[in-house]
């Protein structure tokens, strides 16, 4: 069925049981042919005849527009037949720009080529956002927790069906459609600029690839990776992924918890924004600190004082965690604090370490 959508796409019907591939359809090729057109026409009527610049592209718009007026000087022979001529390579040329210009009406080309110079010029202004790959059920879930929190993301799908959803969709989405396993794709949203990069798709193989394409572009963008084979886990660490997420693995551990820990799950689900919250978590790491705040105990710091969020969680130099870190922990190199709160708290969280 894909195949004959998909050449059914490739050709315009002109009626008749008549059509023409849709690549022929040549916007810019029919502007070139009439502005050539039209400067064949002056020169010719300027050498032949000797007419002005001014007479002569008066003369070729009379003639190719066929509107009848009377020549701005009697014709000789050789002026006749290259206005023979020059009406006859019109009707060609101009049931050409027709035909193009029909097309770009009635599929809609030109909208569509806006619609695309829109996001792109949009795309190459993003700094800092993220690149999500695959938008099956798992990327357009990671979409809507980035539009809850007001993240700036840029999605990549070859699937022209969900591309198409994309643009029904009523948020404005950022998309590209291509293959994000390829240098070009992933150039094209910025992953130079960007400040991590999801891959979602079905297929581990096509996960191994953009990991290793985008580690090799941006050695210091985060990479989170989806994986379905465990076995496949190694390979995308060893590419160059942050994270690998397996939705099998972490859907049976959440069944299973249900069961013996069940309202400990309701609590996380509720920690988790599941139920709508206002709570969430917010990660402040070394690197990012100015150097007022570096190297301080949480007890220096004052954090839950000021802004009365917690910290739950110190993630060492080393990756290593402590839960529930005891006042004397300090913020050292490659360290970060995970501190938990509501929206309020959290935003003061931000605003407390920018200054």
């Amino acid at each position: 069925m894909a195949i004959k959508k998909e050449k059914k796409d490739r050709f315009l019907n002109l009626g008749w049981g008549y059509s023409v591939p849709s690549s022929l359809m040549n916007l810019q090729l029919a502007l070139g042919l009439l502005m050539a057109e039209l400067l064949l026409g002056t020169l010719g009527y300027m050498i032949l005849e000797n007419y002005s610049a001014e007479e002569a592209i008066y003369m070729t718009i009379i003639t190719i527009s066929t509107v009848g007026f009377t020549e701005v000087q009697p014709l000789d022979i050789a002026g006749r037949i290259f206005t023979t001529i020059l009406i006859l390579a019109n009707i060609g040329i101009f049931a050409y720009l027709l035909a193009v210009f029909s097309y770009f009406i009635i599929q809609g080309e030109i909208f569509k080529k806006m619609h695309l110079n829109l996001i792109n010029n949009r795309i190459a202004k993003l700094e800092d956002h993220i690149i999500l790959c695959g938008y099956g059920k798992y990327g357009r879930e990671a979409a809507a927790h980035f539009d809850d929190h007001k993240l700036s993301y840029i999605v990549i799908d070859k699937d022209p069906e969900l591309i198409e959803n994309i643009q029904k969709s009523e948020d404005p989405i950022l998309y590209i459609e291509g293959d994000a396993t390829t240098d070009e794709t992933l150039e094209k949203a910025g992953i130079d600029r960007a400040a991590a990069i999801i891959s979602a798709l079905p297929d581990d193989s096509e996960n191994v690839f953009i990991v290793l394409t985008a580690r090799q572009i941006n050695p210091e963008i985060k990479i989170i990776s989806r994986a379905r084979d465990p076995r496949t886990n190694k390979k995308l660490l060893k590419a160059g992924a942050n994270h690998v997420v397996m939705p099998d693995q972490i859907g049976g551990f959440y069944m299973a918890t249900l069961v013996s820990k069940p309202s400990a799950v309701e609590f996380f689900s509720f920690l988790t924004n599941d139920f709508h919250s206002d709570i969430g978590f917010e990660e402040i790491s070394f690197d990012k600190l100015s150097p007022e705040y570096q190297h301080k105990t949480i007890r220096e710091l004052g954090v839950r004082h000021a802004t009365g969020a917690n910290i739950i969680g110190y993630k060492q130099p080393n990756g290593k965690y402590i839960v529930n870190p005891p006042p004397d922990t300090a913020f050292l190199p490659n360290s970060s604090f995970i501190i938990l709160g509501n929206s309020e708290q959290l935003r003061a969280v931000r605003d407390f370490f920018s200054h």
